[in-house]
């Protein structure tokens, strides 16, 4: 089969041909269609996860993906044969990666039935940044009534994140320069402040001199977070992905923050897929490309400036 690999950490990502993997007990094989471009794919090739897990090569690159199941292995009840599902498919100890022609899954991890309607190449989108903004969201507690600020609000996660927060009823501020500021709004957010025109702080304090509520932050380091988290009013929460976060200093400020990690499941899917069905989640593909191409996408991504998903067409 066609895959995406790497021979080892630091290698170039290159076509290759491997053999067709087999499911084993509780697996199912997915005849891969689309598969969603995230950052961490080339965070792994990489050796993002060199101290952590021992990896297989060569490793097939990519975590999120949609297809049809091709076979099944003993004991699968869940998922049936023709069925079309997306997910995340990642397995670096065994070299698996969405990246290829067919990926394997286990039943019980973070794969489910494509929403109804969606076609594969917003299918294969929707799992990283999607569920990570549901449980971001999820982990800041929002409400009605208050305010947040959605750091990174163009790309992927962040996109859903705007849309996800809006619906909780919160008041939405969202980080875009003047480009995307109209279809950030159009995604539900209230405000926009562009990095671009000054201080962050400064733009968001001139509207809203009391502080916010809460913080939504994809990119920002550690610094950025310690000039950012003095926008919160008492009690506020912090939830970052980049771990920018100190919850002992949060803490010690009257605050919360997190730092959030990740644990898909096929439930989360589920809870995505009823909010796509019922049109309150969209997702932006910004990009496709073949599975050729996959190495000078992720090369693009490396550099940043995302406005949507890149899907890459297996």
């Amino acid at each position: 089969m066609r895959a995406i690999a790497v021979s080892e950490y630091g290698a170039t990502p290159a076509p290759t041909h491997l053999p067709r993997p087999e499911p084993g007990p509780g697996e199912i094989l997915v005849k891969m269609i689309a598969a969603g471009l995230n950052p961490v794919d080339w965070k792994i090739a990489d050796g993002m996860l060199k101290d952590s897990v021992e990896a297989r090569f060569p490793l097939i690159l990519g975590q999120d993906g949609a297809g049809v199941v091709e076979a099944v292995g003993a004991g699968v009840t869940r998922l049936r044969h023709g069925e079309q599902v997306y997910g995340m498919f990642r397995d670096v100890e065994r070299g698996i990666g969405s990246y290829a022609e067919y990926a394997l899954a286990a039943e019980d991890g973070p794969v489910a039935r494509m929403p109804a309607g969606m076609i594969y190449t917003q299918a294969a989108a929707v799992p990283t940044a999607c569920g990570t903004a549901m449980a971001m969201v999820d982990e800041a507690e929002l409400d009605t009534g208050q305010t947040v600020l959605i750091v990174g609000a163009t790309g992927g996660v962040g996109q859903a994140l705007v849309q996800l927060a809006a619906l909780t009823g919160a008041k939405v501020i969202a980080t875009a320069r003047d480009d995307m500021a109209g279809t950030i709004r159009r995604l539900g957010a209230d405000e926009t402040v562009d990095h671009s025109g000054g201080d962050l702080n400064d733009q968001v304090l001139r509207v809203h001199g009391d502080g916010i509520d809460a913080i939504l932050d994809v990119v920002s380091d550690a610094q950025g977070t310690e000039r950012l988290a003095q926008l919160l009013r008492p009690g506020g929460t912090y939830v970052s992905t980049t771990w920018s976060v100190n919850p002992d200093v949060m803490e010690a400020q009257g605050h919360r923050g997190v730092n959030h990690i990740g644990a898909p499941s096929a439930e989360m899917l589920d809870r995505l897929s009823d909010l796509i069905d019922a049109g309150e989640l969209r997702v932006m593909v910004e990009r496709e490309v073949p599975l050729e191409a996959a190495g000078d996408a992720l090369a693009d991504n490396r550099a940043g400036g995302a406005r949507g998903k890149t899907v890459i067409r297996i």
